[in-house]
């Protein structure tokens, strides 16, 4: 896993894992995190069938400490760590897409079993179920076009079939290596771990905020 460090917030993600990424305000705090979220991912690898040992007592070896922005204090991860730049082969770009299309997955049943207003912040805030899945395509239309897609409009999320076409088209260009490599802002290695964080932290937020809070 990697450290991206910035100077309020630090991110602790899996480089084999896309999805399995928490932050925090110190970088022990980021990893507390990410062990804590070990029984919420295996939900995901095992909707890929896909074995994940993240529950077995997790020791993490930091193999790169990154330099944050302003999007890794702002919330997000937005740093290319090196392994990310390495050859890709078609065995693990296979891997990489099952376990993306199963957080798809993830979200969509949360989304199905939510309430449309969800429970507010300590000031008011957040936005309710419906916003946050508007957002969430919203995004993934701006990935694309980081993996180099273009010729499509983005999508409204009630339009299932547009959605659906959007990803498999975010699918087949992560399994396709090779082709378009010079068009594409990110390396398909971090364009999956990074897609599938951001939808797996609204589908858990959206479960967290879908209960009272005690």
């Amino acid at each position: 896993m990697y450290l991206e460090c910035g100077t309020k917030r630090v991110f602790a993600c899996a480089l084999n894992w896309p999805g399995w990424c928490r932050s925090g305000r110190t970088e022990e705090l980021a990893l507390d995190s990410l062990g804590s979220y070990g029984a919420r991912y295996a939900l995901v690898t095992a909707q890929a069938n896909v074995e994940f040992k993240g529950l077995q007592s997790p020791r993490f070896e930091v193999r790169e400490r990154l330099v944050g922005n302003a999007t890794t204090d702002f919330g997000a991860p937005g740093v290319v760590p090196s392994h990310d730049h390495e050859q890709l082969t078609g065995r693990e770009a296979s891997r990489l897409v099952s376990i993306l299309r199963a957080a798809w997955g993830v979200l969509d049943r949360v989304l199905e079993v939510s309430p449309a207003e969800l429970r507010k912040g300590p000031r008011g805030g957040g936005r309710d179920r419906d916003a946050i899945e508007d957002h969430v395509v919203a995004a993934e239309y701006a990935y694309a076009r980081k993996l180099g897609l273009r010729g499509f409009r983005q999508p409204p999320a009630s339009d299932l079939q547009a959605v659906e076409s959007m990803r498999d088209a975010i699918a087949e260009a992560l399994l396709d290596a090779d082709r378009r490599q010079l068009e594409r802002a990110w390396p398909p290695r971090y364009a999956a771990r990074r897609i599938a964080w951001h939808l797996l932290d609204h589908a858990w937020e959206i479960e967290d905020r879908s209960t009272p809070e005690v």
